[in-house]
């Protein structure tokens, strides 16, 4: 009878034991799909930048978007295989929603808004690519080496204009 409740307590001490390392896997397969998400969406934004956009800035900002999302995204993949999660293959519901707002957008209006959502936007992922990156496997090892891409559009996001041009002055 003793060494049953041993056994038992064992079979606890080892629950208890795995519980953090199952919340912080969790939160990795978590984190890596929604920047795999996350990615695609801003894929998505850079290419309706370059088409909706005014200003030179936005254009150039939406190619810079397009080619560093899209470069990281295949790192974003890379460490989502390693870690056994199937990537996403399109943007999230929200993502989704944000794009056919702006999709309706065009010129000046569009260049406004677009600057105001990816400087929010960068600012958010900026601080869970932080948090992930605390973490010492292949996942937070990609949020690490991304941050000073995210960092560089956040800036890049709020040097555009994000108040429409007014024309001329009365």
């Amino acid at each position: 009878m003793k060494m049953k409740y041993l056994v038992g307590a064992g079979m606890l001490a080892a629950l208890a034991i795995g519980s953090p390392a199952q919340a912080q896997d969790a939160a990795g397969k978590k984190f890596i799909t929604e920047a795999i998400q996350g990615n695609l969406a801003e894929v998505d934004m850079g290419k309706l930048a370059q088409q909706n956009g005014a200003s030179d800035g936005v254009k150039s900002f939406g190619q810079m978007l397009q080619k560093d999302h899209a470069d990281a995204n295949e790192k974003a993949k890379a460490a989502a295989k390693t870690a056994g999660v199937a990537a996403p293959t399109a943007p999230s519901a929200k993502q989704k929603a944000d794009y056919d707002r702006m999709s309706k957008l065009k010129g000046a209006q569009f260049d406004t808004e677009f600057a105001t959502h990816m400087v929010a936007d960068h600012k958010k992922d900026i601080a869970e690519y932080e948090k992930a990156s605390q973490e010492n496997d292949t996942i937070g090892k990609y949020a690490k080496e991304a941050l000073p891409t995210l960092n560089k559009h956040l800036e890049t996001a709020q040097a555009l204009p994000t108040k429409p041009a007014t024309t001329g002055s009365r």
